[in-house]
């Protein structure tokens, strides 16, 4: 049964999953209309849990082939050869898409269910199949996977645009190269033996560490632009506190780029996801209840 579970979780990439269904709480929580019922709000999460896991199989379907040569990787369900790739996995993922994206349309409305539409195309196809292996820009484009699972939330409230939801999406958007470059940067052999073109494999030390640091500033000012349109004081520590965090790290790779200071800058990442998310969540609940 354990066995089970973390095949489960590995193949539909679920960790990155609830990350993605978080930025979408974030989403709604930011958004300004009328509340949604619990179960508009459980119906989005688990629509975006399916969409994500449905690309996120994908991905470990359309890669195992480079899975193989990554020590991170090479245990993966259909890289370790656990799963043997037959079309009826492309159905099956297809059908868990399929029927995320009718929940998404059904509890949160068809904006929202085409924004969590364009993330797992985006994951998918854009980032995976299209630019992983031929460019750079594979992870740039490809963080807009995080950007519309805010976008789906917000929508959920309100179909029309907003500001505060739009400038949570553009701080997702500029998470997530700083965050897989440190990565990449940390298992750089990985990368280099699989012939993946990421930021850190192919450019000097100077380069890459400047371009992390640059995205992580850039990211820790707009998180803070909430605050000049309402968002109160927990939303300001967390998005604070978080992005104070991660630039401090990013010095540190920047002025010694090492793999343990790489390492520390990906969980560094992962921490200031987690405030400015927490710090969202925590200032809804309390303008809620005030």
């Amino acid at each position: 049964m354990r066995a089970a579970i973390g095949l489960t979780i590995s193949l539909l990439k679920l960790r990155i999953g609830v990350a993605i269904a978080a930025s979408a709480l974030a989403g709604i929580a930011v958004a300004s209309g009328p509340g949604l019922a619990w179960w508009q709000i459980a119906g989005l999460a688990l629509a975006i849990l399916g969409a994500s896991g449905a690309a996120g199989a994908f991905n470990h379907y359309y890669e195992r082939d480079v899975d193989r040569l990554m020590r991170r990787t090479r245990t993966r369900p259909f890289a370790s050869g656990t799963f043997k790739p037959s079309p009826w996995w492309l159905v099956g993922f297809l059908g868990l898409l399929a029927a995320s994206l009718g929940l998404a349309s059904v509890s949160a409305g068809n904006v929202a269910a085409a924004y969590v539409f364009l993330g797992a195309f985006t994951y998918g196809i854009v980032y995976t199949v299209w630019l992983k292996r031929r460019s750079t820009w594979n992870i740039v484009v490809g963080g807009l996977a995080g950007s519309f699972a805010v976008l789906a939330g917000a929508a959920a409230v309100d179909p029309s645009p907003q500001v505060i939801p739009t400038v949570l999406a553009v701080a997702l958007f500029l998470w997530t190269p700083p965050h897989f470059w440190s990565l990449a940067a940390a298992k750089g052999q990985d990368y280099a033996k699989a012939g993946i073109p990421m930021l850190p494999v192919v450019v000097p030390a100077y380069a890459w560490t400047l371009a992390i640091l640059v995205h992580s500033v850039a990211l820790a000012a707009v998180s803070l632009v909430p605050l000049w349109f309402g968002e109160g004081l927990l939303y300001g520590l967390g998005a604070g506190l978080g992005g104070g965090y991660f630039v401090w790290k990013s010095v540190k790779l920047y002025r010694v780029p090492s793999k343990e200071n790489a390492m520390a800058n990906f969980f560094a990442s992962l921490v200031q996801l987690a405030l400015l998310i927490a710090g969202a969540l925590l200032a809804s609940a309390v303008r809620h209840w005030l």
